[in-house]
């Protein structure tokens, strides 16, 4: 392998050229936060994305905006479990109790059906669903006031509060991010996020068809 004077391959100067300093390697052998999202670490032989003609400036730009995505999810993620953990939920219980305060908040009445809609389960899960909230003192069914046919399902004060003064409270912080943004920039970022969600949602990808069918 062709190399440089100072002994360093001169494939490995140039993918160290592109992908910045410190990008790669932390200490050692332990590979930076940044370097898993960086382009060239993940598709070095352009099998994934054609990058033509993006300039190494754009390729270290993008990596960082990748890396400050993955932050993100690993701050929700933590933000989750620890939810969880404290209100000894599971996830989707926990999906269902923020879908009933909203509910309350615009004054919606709360149904099995709605419910399973929302949180994209059958009719049978929602139900061992809220038999576990129920058992747990979370939430409470009664009759629907206009439907005989259907409940009406709130949450329990005490299981709002909770929720409201911790889970709540933290994740509601996202507001102050987005309220240091202009008006400009906030428009740059929703294009930049509904742009992102359009290109990686599923249409029909054949092995997310079979994934799921294993699963089921």
């Amino acid at each position: 392998m062709e190399s440089e004077p100072d002994g360093i391959p001169v494939g490995s100067q140039r993918a160290r050229a592109q992908s910045g300093p410190g990008i790669d390697r932390k200490a050692g052998d332990e590979l930076s936060h940044a370097a898993i999202y960086d382009v060239d670490a993940s598709d070095p032989r352009s099998t994934l994305i054609d990058r033509t003609g993006v300039p190494p400036d754009a390729l270290r730009q993008i990596a960082e905006l990748m890396g400050a995505l993955g932050e993100l999810r690993d701050a929700e993620q933590r933000l989750s479990r620890a939810s969880r953990r404290y209100m000894n939920l599971n996830e989707t219980d926990m999906r269902a109790l923020h879908y009933l305060i909203v509910c309350s908040n615009r004054g919606f009445i709360a149904t099995p059906g709605a419910m399973a809609k929302h949180l994209g389960i059958s009719t049978a899960s929602t139900t061992k669903l809220l038999d576990r909230l129920a058992a747990g003192g979370h939430v409470v069914r009664a009759p629907h006031p206009t439907d005989r046919r259907a409940l009406a399902i709130t949450i329990t004060p005490e299981t709002r509060l909770a929720a409201m003064e911790t889970v709540g409270r933290q994740q509601a912080k996202r507001f102050y991010a987005a309220a240091r943004l202009t008006s400009v920039e906030r428009d740059v970022v929703i294009r930049f996020l509904r742009d992102m969600t359009d290109e990686i949602t599923l249409r029909d990808e054949a092995w997310a068809q079979e994934g799921a069918e294993q699963a089921g």
